[in-house]
């Protein structure tokens, strides 16, 4: 059995391993769009529920599908950061010769565990998409309940 060879950027299989990593990186980035457009309705239909009541209380209830929706959208904004960095480690060491033919269309997910133990999660609420979104969702929420009582 002969040795991999090393593999140059031209090569098909190069070529379709990385439409294979990015379009992984659009589904979460899709994923992540997903669940902002799903809070901003759910909300929406909360609020709307409450104006026609009149009882402001039960706007507290929008605040579960924030607090799920920020949480689960954080996540797939860590994975799709792991794909990136996987994305960019093929990259790099495509370029430096360490890739093999035996390494192609060899894609594992990062580990839940890892991405919550490193400390991704917590740094993609710090993520502008994601904590001025949310912030927002909240205000909006606070001012209804003002305006409702």
């Amino acid at each position: 059995m002969s040795a991999p060879s090393t593999l140059g950027m031209e090569s098909s299989a190069v070529q379709a391993h990385m439409t294979i990593l990015q379009r992984i990186i659009g589904r979460m980035a899709e994923n992540s769009r997903s669940c902002k457009m799903w809070c901003v309705t759910l909300v929406s239909a909360i609020l709307a529920l409450v104006a026609f009541r009149g009882e402001a209380n039960h706007i507290f209830i929008a605040l579960l599908p924030t607090a799920l929706f920020s949480l689960l959208d954080a996540y797939y904004l860590a994975l799709e950061r792991s794909f990136r960095d996987a994305y960019n480690d093929f990259v790099t060491n495509l370029h430096d010769g360490r890739y093999t033919t035996s390494d192609l269309y060899i894609v594992p997910p990062p580990p839940r565990a890892s991405v919550l133990l490193k400390g991704k999660l917590w740094a993609m609420f710090r993520s502008v998409s994601v904590w001025l979104f949310y912030t927002f969702v909240v205000g909006t929420l606070a001012l209804a309940w003002w305006l409702i009582l």
